[in-house]
């Protein structure tokens, strides 16, 4: 199969499912191995950035998602009217950043930074796919282990975990909790 037909496949592919799918999914589905697939990828990538196409490549984690351009937000918004996206409580977010910066983490550990309980907050944010239960931690009572999704990557623009922005020098447990989830607000 020639390239420049494989980049065809993927991309309608990606714009069909609207959701990120997984490198390897598309590779088995396709008969391709993962660099002939990553190959396409950056060539339909390099294509909607020099053709000034309406859509991107956005990467989270090992998957891929056809997006549309942020700098066309407003055209889009103006016909679709979409209905405004529920932002995160300070709870929740606070809940959120500490999370995602000491992932995997139980709901007591959460609690002891935070000082206050967080039961809600932590099912508000799996009810809303920003994170998940990872397992348990073999102490005991074997609590619940929390760490973020690819939904978390998505939400806030991250390729991967990598890209959290530095925990501010002399932050601990307790302390600089505004500035923390400050550093991933959106």
């Amino acid at each position: 199969m020639r390239n420049d037909r494989l980049v065809g496949i993927i991309e309608a592919i990606l714009y069909v499912s609207g959701e990120a799918i997984a490198l390897s999914t598309l590779a088995d589905a396709l008969g391709h191995g993962l660099e002939a697939v990553e190959q396409a990828l950056q060539a339909l990538e390099q294509a909607c950035q020099e053709d000034a196409r309406g859509l991107q490549l956005k990467r989270f984690a090992d998957q891929v998602q056809l997006v549309s351009k942020a700098d066309y937000a407003t055209y889009v918004e103006r016909v679709l009217q979409p209905v405004q996206r529920q932002t995160l409580s300070q709870s929740a977010l606070e809940t959120l950043v500490i999370v995602a910066y000491r992932q995997p983490v139980t709901r007591q550990e959460v609690e002891a930074v935070r000082g206050v309980k967080c039961d809600y907050s932590l099912q508000s944010l799996a009810q809303k796919g920003l994170i998940r239960d990872v397992g348990r931690k073999e102490t005991l009572g074997r609590p619940i282990l929390y760490a973020t999704t690819d939904q978390f990557l998505s939400h806030f623009g991250l390729t991967s975990l990598k890209e959290l922005p530095s925990l501010p020098e002399g932050t601990q447990e307790g302390n600089g909790q505004e500035q923390l989830y400050m550093a991933i607000d959106p």
